[in-house]
């Protein structure tokens, strides 16, 4: 397979039997997490709504995460690259990994697909209100914006090493396990601050049924900055300072028709 470098895409994409089923995988696989992690909030908000987010609280939407997480990777892996965030695609695209019309694709079906997610909630809990992410009291937004830069280059560095490595050999059997691990780890680290997102389709779902907008800005500037710095550093200073001129780069999800 020959070296892919910022590709554009070519217009057969937009019909193109894998690139339909990639996007789908993406809109389903979003959807299974999203529905997940915000109904464990939810729950969590109704059972306990003045603790919801003390520290048992926490451990248990970090687990739910996880969990949903990596079956939704597991689910997709094989199909699209199991992205389910729009801040791993954009991580991708700066790498040269996938074109610019199969990432266009991705960003819609995760936020679609979280979309979705939200309004199914909000349907089968009786009208609850999407919680989403905030900026906990006491917290600067850009302490914010700044934990969530980190939290972001932390989840798309684990992608790559584990999932996009030309090297990675049979580590890659292991990736949806990673990458669970290191959101849910986040979650724990950061859920008290400013929710933890990491993923601009996470929080733009839940924000848009639920209609909470506060610093909202914060989860898509986060996410793709920390996503397009992990992306650059392992591609260019990872992949291409250690793998030999003649090795062939390997995309997140085929397309060489």
């Amino acid at each position: 397979m020959p070296p892919r470098r910022y590709a554009f895409g070519r217009p057969e994409d937009a019909t193109h039997p894998d690139s339909i089923r990639a996007t789908l995988s993406e809109f389903l696989s979003t959807l299974i997490f999203v529905y997940a992690g915000e109904g464990s909030v939810l729950a969590l908000d109704k059972l306990y709504r003045e603790t919801a987010l003390a520290a048992p609280g926490l451990v248990v939407i970090a687990l739910a995460h996880t969990l949903a997480l990596f079956a939704a990777v597991s689910a997709s892996m094989n199909v699209s690259g199991g992205h389910v965030n729009p801040a791993v695609t954009f991580g991708a695209l700066v790498g040269g990994r996938i074109s610019l019309v199969r990432a266009v694709f991705y960003w819609v079906a995760q936020l679609l697909g979280a979309v979705v997610a939200a309004l199914l909630l909000w349907l089968t809990t009786d009208g609850l209100r999407p919680v989403g992410f905030a900026v906990s009291a006491g917290v600067g937004v850009w302490n914010s914006l700044l934990m969530e830069i980190v939290m972001t280059f932390g989840l798309v560095y684990v992608v790559y090493a584990t999932a996009i490595d030309p090297r990675r050999g049979s580590l890659g059997t292991i990736a949806p396990l990673a990458i669970a691990f290191i959101v849910g780890a986040n979650i724990l680290v950061g859920g008290l601050f400013d929710g933890a997102s990491m993923n601009p389709a996470r929080a733009f779902g839940p924000a848009l049924v639920g209609w909470r907008w506060r610093n909202h800005w914060i989860y898509w500037v986060g996410p793709f900055v920390g996503g397009a710095m992990a992306g650059v550093l392992y591609e260019f200073g990872v992949i291409q300072a250690e793998v030999p001129h003649h090795t062939h780069h390997q995309p997140l999800a085929p397309e060489d028709y």
